[in-house]
């Protein structure tokens, strides 16, 4: 264990012994992007905003006080330059990310709340929001249980919305709320299963049959691990509740399966993504089909984020490997529609593009990541991705191939 006296002048500004089991630390980061679109709607004809630049300042301070109490506090500034189209996750000039203090009465048993940015388990239906400039937070009041393999969480919070001023954040609105249980049992050390139970209460929600109060359960298993070489990580999920006077009957599964190989002297990951997500299949009926996938990441499929995680059916395979501190990865996905009464949402589950024809087939994407660690400090990336618009696409007038490229360099301190 460190001293005083064998700590450098980083180790002693950075963490503090204010009494016997009691510290005070501090930290933060810059993450600054560049990012590019050509065709950025599938349509060379509109006006291209061709390139902006993205800097997200975060700096926190964090109290521990033995193993029972601990306060962890973080602002943050997220800003954008030459974007014409500036959204809520692209800009908030200063605001409270997290706020959080946690206490353990037991061992075994603890309770927390605050502000937070929350992730559970692969972060496929709530997740931090890494992809955008601003992250997602949720204001909540936990209690949390945990042996050596069992843990679970019941929670009730509410999403803070964004906004781009200074301090201006919309918060604890009752029209949305967020609650549920998650569960992760660990079998052995190489096989765990998550099974949770969500409720989300959301007024005027949108989908293709309309804007109406939603309230919506979601039960979930995951089952994740690895076996030798092959690390696997696959999801189910169901959906019910009622949108306005509709019954809502919705589900998701995903199946994400990698294996380490040897390809020609080099090991390299190889791996496969699919997913059915359900889609509403008569707007006219009185039952709304279309998935709902909470708070999932902004990048679902890629930082392209051009569709969004409902109504669709797609197949991704990819592979990557490490040259020392160079990860290059490479991966390929297509999209098509499961059901053609249902459009094609965005990743906020907005309705992006409606349905419009018989068209199934959606898009081919494309995209490469070169990542570089210079240090446990500096990290740097480039991604590229380029659409090749299908005919569902092509039926909506969106016909022209679409260019994405972002370079991020994230410093932490």
């Amino acid at each position: 264990m460190d001293t005083i006296e064998s700590k450098s002048i980083y180790q002693n500004i950075k963490e503090i012994n204010l009494f016997p089991r009691t510290t005070l630390s501090f930290g933060g980061s810059w993450r600054f992007q560049t990012e590019s679109f050509i065709n950025g709607e599938f349509d060379s004809q509109v006006s291209q905003d061709n390139i902006w630049y993205l800097n997200r300042f975060l700096i926190h301070t964090h109290l521990n006080v033995g193993k029972s109490f601990e306060l962890f506090a973080e602002v943050g500034s997220s800003l954008v330059t030459d974007k014409e189209d500036v959204s809520p996750i692209d800009k908030n000039e200063l605001y409270v990310n997290q706020l959080f203090a946690k206490y353990q009465f037991t061992p075994r048993w603890g309770i927390a709340g605050g502000r937070y940015n929350m992730r559970l388990g692969s972060g496929r239906l709530v997740d931090i929001r890494e992809g955008p400039n601003v992250r997602r937070s949720f204001d909540f009041v936990e209690f949390n249980y945990h042996t050596n393999n069992f843990k679970a969480q019941t929670f009730f919070s509410i999403p803070v919305k964004s906004s781009q001023g200074v301090f201006n954040n919309d918060y604890l609105n009752f029209d949305e709320t967020f609650s549920g249980v998650y569960t992760t049992t660990s079998f052995s050390g190489s096989t765990n299963l998550d099974a949770y139970a969500l409720y989300q209460k959301e007024n005027e929600a949108i989908y293709e049959s309309g804007k109406k109060n939603e309230r919506r359960a979601s039960l979930g298993i995951r089952h994740f691990g690895n076996y030798k070489k092959l690390t696997y990580n696959n999801e189910a999920v169901y959906q019910f509740g009622k949108f306005g006077d509709q019954t809502i009957s919705a589900w998701t599964l995903s199946i994400n399966v990698e294996r380490e190989v040897n390809l020609v002297g080099k090991i390299v990951n190889l791996g496969l993504k699919t997913e059915a997500i359900s889609g509403d299949k008569d707007t006219t009926d009185n039952k709304l089909n279309t998935f709902d996938a909470l708070y999932p990441r902004g990048a679902y499929f890629g930082r392209v984020a051009r569709f969004g995680p409902s109504n669709l059916i797609d197949v991704h395979p990819y592979i990557n490997t490490y040259f020392h501190k160079l990860e290059v990865s490479f991966d390929y996905a297509a999209f098509w529609r499961y059901s053609l009464q249902d459009g094609v949402y965005g990743p906020a589950l907005t309705l992006d593009y409606p349905a419009v024809g018989d068209g199934r087939f959606i898009a081919h994407q494309i995209g490469t990541i070169l990542s570089y660690r210079l240090s446990k400090f500096v990290f740097l990336e480039f991604e590229s991705n380029v659409i090749f618009p299908g005919e569902f696409l092509q039926t909506n007038a969106r016909e022209d191939t679409l260019y994405h490229f972002v370079f991020t360099s994230d410093i932490k301190f």
